[in-house]
């Protein structure tokens, strides 16, 4: 079964940092673009960050450059997302997701219909 599975989520103050893995199985994930996307309570799910299949290529929303960080490991599989800085409004589920064909510029333009998705990591900054 192909999946993506998040981790490192948790609490945190406000300032802290705090670094989110995900970890593909089932298949190489070393061809597809993958990102970050998050939902806030009562808000839509949006754009964090997104990688090229090789890491060459990053994109990040606005409110998160310069104190997030995503980077990947192909030979692990694995995606990571570097939060520094934190705010109170970072607090929400963080999700990896993964596609075949979508590129990384794709997912940072406004497509989310990707193939693969993980069941999310909650993220909660306090102030």
């Amino acid at each position: 079964q192909v999946r993506v599975e998040e981790s490192g989520g948790g609490s945190v103050q406000a300032g802290g940092s705090l670094r989110l893995s995900c970890a593909g199985s089932g298949r190489t994930f070393s061809n597809m673009a993958m990102g970050w996307f998050r939902q806030a309570r009562g808000k839509s799910r949006e754009f964090v960050a997104s990688v090229s299949y090789n890491g060459n290529r990053t994109y990040y929303q606005d409110s998160v450059k310069g104190r997030f960080t995503i980077s990947r490991d192909n030979g692990k599989n694995t995606m990571y997302l570097q939060m520094s800085s934190l705010k109170p409004e970072d607090t929400a589920i963080y999700y990896c997701a993964a596609d075949k064909f979508l590129s990384a510029q794709a997912m940072y333009e406004g497509n989310d219909e990707l193939d693969y998705w993980g069941q999310g990591t909650q993220v909660t900054v306090s102030s």
